[in-house]
């Protein structure tokens, strides 16, 4: 089937979630404006106007309520999903880099970049009546990061942990209640971690990282349990709700992108499968690095946003569903 190309930034994509329903599907790039998609057709339903640099994070909650974006311009937002209005904009000392709500949706987190003198710090407020007052309330936990800053973050099981990828290759989960880390991943990756993101369950996440490999980490114990391996950084990764399935994204660093041409295969999503660790397949479509991978909730359906500013729905065949490793 013909993807959906979703064309509405001027600027390259940094992350793509879909809501819980999976109806709409929330795209943030680097022209400062996070855009809405209803994810059945493609088209657009609005734009988050607001923020004054690039758009590196975004989060929707469980109920399609809320949605937390964190920008180059210093600031968290939170938006009301339906108006588009901001309801709380929350100063920081530097640009934000991850941004996340809990499962339930009481609580948000996010972590600001190491720049300009300031630490790279892990903040989490309380967002269950957020107004424009939050912007001056102490967050509830606040966690310098003196090692290697957050370059991205989950939210563990029942809201009592934090899982975070740092820019060392470490991973490392921490007690929101007693605020210190619990568990370190040690050096299973290299390179810097590009995206973590959950199965369905929640047991399990994989990584993606600059090593150019994308691994599957127990979310409890933080054992590595498969790689997946490729000769190019790995930008995003997603496991497949139903099947067992991961999909990778990447390419080089941008800087090298206009070298390219899109038939070297560089920029393909890439299918293995979760428990083999064999790629089964290939599609081609971004022409730049892909940035950002995710699965419709039904697990029919994937988006990819890449560099080329474009965010991509493609819906697989009925041979996609049909056993291939006997």
């Amino acid at each position: 089937m013909r993807p959906l190309m979703l064309q509405g930034h001027e600027r390259s994509i940094t992350q793509i979630k879909y809501n819980r329903e999976g109806d709409l599907l929330f795209s943030s790039s680097k022209d400062q404006k996070p855009n809405v998609w209803y994810s059945l057709n493609g088209e657009r339903l609005g734009t988050y106007d607001g923020h004054q640099g690039a758009v590196w994070c975004l989060d929707v909650d469980w109920e399609s309520r809320k949605l937390i974006t964190g920008a180059g311009d210093m600031t968290t937002k939170i938006w009301d999903v339906e108006h588009g209005t901001v309801i709380a904009s929350i100063p920081t000392k530097s640009s934000v880099r991850t941004s996340n709500f809990s499962f339930s949706g009481n609580q948000a987190a996010y972590s600001t970049d190491k720049a300009m003198g300031q630490n790279c710090e892990l903040f989490i407020i309380d967002v269950r009546n957020a107004d424009s007052s939050l912007a001056e309330q102490t967050p509830t936990l606040r966690i310098p990061m003196i090692e290697s800053k957050i370059t991205s973050m989950l939210w563990g099981p029942l809201d009592e942990t934090i899982i975070t990828g740092h820019d060392n290759g470490n991973i490392a989960i921490w007690d929101i209640r007693k605020g210190q880390k619990v568990v370190d991943s040690g050096s299973d990756h290299t390179g810097g971690i590009n995206d973590m993101q959950l199965s369905k369950d929640g047991t399990m996440f994989v990584t993606a990282s600059k090593d150019t490999t994308a691994k599957l980490f127990d979310s409890e114990s933080l054992m590595c349990l498969k790689t997946y391996k490729t000769e190019r950084p790995v930008n995003s990764a997603a496991i497949s709700p139903i099947l067992d399935h991961v999909v990778l994204g990447g390419g080089q660093d941008a800087m090298e992108v206009t070298t390219t041409s899109t038939k070297a295969g560089k920029f393909d999503s890439r299918f293995f499968h979760l428990i083999y660790e064999e790629e089964f397949a290939r599609l081609k479509g971004h022409f730049g690095p892909i940035n950002s991978l995710a699965f419709h909730p039904d697990g029919k359906s994937y988006a990819s946003g890449g560099e080329d500013g474009f965010v991509r729905v493609q819906s697989f065949d009925t041979t996609y569903f049909e056993n291939i490793f006997e």
